[in-house]
């Protein structure tokens, strides 16, 4: 029996028909915390270029508790439309023109968010 290309091509259409992709989250954890110069520096400005590139803070803070491997640092996680929104947003100009005033390296990832249904 032949593999039916179009077969298979109209399935994954009509299954995937009216799906979206997830939200993006650019998150955002410190291995080191800057000096109170380098934060003040920093945080409004890439507060500001971040909402501007599309991002929505929705949580920062010191962790309420750790567990296993969990490290005890500030976190950070902002939300974006997409994940291709979310690396955009990190690596436009704008954003990348702050980001030497922080002066640590952070442990950044993006993941997609999940369809909760």
């Amino acid at each position: 029996m032949a593999f039916d290309v179009q077969f298979f091509a109209e399935t994954i259409f009509n299954q995937t028909r009216g799906m979206t992709m997830g939200k993006g989250y650019l998150v955002v954890c410190y291995r080191s915390p800057p000096t109170e110069e380098n934060l003040a520096a920093y945080a409004a400005d890439a507060k500001a270029a971040i909402e501007a590139l599309g991002g929505r803070f929705i949580a920062r803070g010191m962790p309420v508790k750790t567990f296993e491997a969990g490290q005890n640092e500030r976190s950070i996680i902002i939300e974006f439309e997409s994940t291709d929104a979310a690396i955009r947003a990190y690596e436009d100009p704008s954003y990348q023109a702050i980001l030497p005033r922080l002066g640590v390296m952070r442990d950044m990832r993006v993941i997609e968010g999940i369809d909760p249904f």
